[in-house]
């Protein structure tokens, strides 16, 4: 489904991506794992032309992406969970979801996805009226996962969503994790939780200094130590 290859990505003189090779199937939960500058969130803003790359190639289902503007590659159906929520603060929750679905026009399949959000989440449907800045975190997650959905994505770009959550939530949050995929949305997930990264997805990259120093089967990732130790600093 998602195809990368040769990719470099700069913020002005300094490169942060160093010719990022990876693939994304479709059907399954791919992560990209990597410490902190690694270049696991310029990577997913790459794949959504928030940084455009200066060179290399990003493919979505056969098509060249690299070089168009976000609003031409979310209509294609390829959405982002950023890193934080960044919900709107003074807009309420239910017009925080239908940002979701701003490239779209079908009106009736747009009620039928507020329907369906609710139905994967039901408490969202008890907060429509509150503002983006009145919920926890941990709501707030619902409702950005909400959000991504009603764009009926293919591809569900996930940038750290356990942050700032408590640790019971984040055994919730792998679960809608895996339901979503289980639903027939394909995922490419960034998370500092290397655990719960390797326990949703089936293969892992791991990132170092731009460049993908690892790639094996999540299954061969998990409890390796030697690889938390030289790759993800712990």
């Amino acid at each position: 489904m998602l195809r990368i290859r040769d990719l470099h990505t700069s913020y002005g003189a300094v490169q942060v991506l160093r010719g990022v090779s990876f693939d994304v199937p479709e059907g399954q939960v791919v992560t990209l794992l990597g410490g902190n500058g690694s270049g696991k969130s310029t990577t997913l803003k790459s794949i959504m032309g928030v940084a455009p790359a200066h060179a290399g190639q990003i493919e979505f289902m056969g098509k060249e992406i690299r070089g168009l503007k976000p609003q031409a590659i979310v209509p294609m159906g390829i959405v982002t969970v950023p890193q934080g929520r960044r919900l709107f603060a003074p807009l309420t929750v239910q017009e925080n979801l239908r940002l979701g679905a701003f490239c779209r026009r079908d009106r009736s399949e747009i009620r039928k996805d507020f329907e369906n959000v609710f139905s994967r989440f039901p408490d969202v449907r008890t907060w429509l009226s509150r503002k983006g800045n009145q919920l926890s975190v941990g709501q707030q997650q619902l409702v950005a996962f909400g959000r991504g959905l009603m764009g009926r994505p293919r591809l569900m770009l996930l940038d750290e969503p356990s942050a700032g959550l408590a640790p019971i939530l984040v055994a919730k949050l792998g679960e809608i994790i895996r339901e979503i995929a289980r639903s027939g949305t394909t995922i490419l997930l960034v998370e500092q939780n290397v655990h719960l990264a390797l326990s949703i997805a089936s293969y892992g990259y791991v990132l170092r200094d731009g460049k993908i120093a690892l790639a094996e089967p999540a299954e061969k990732l998990r409890g390796n130590e030697a690889v938390t130790k030289q790759y993800l600093g712990g």
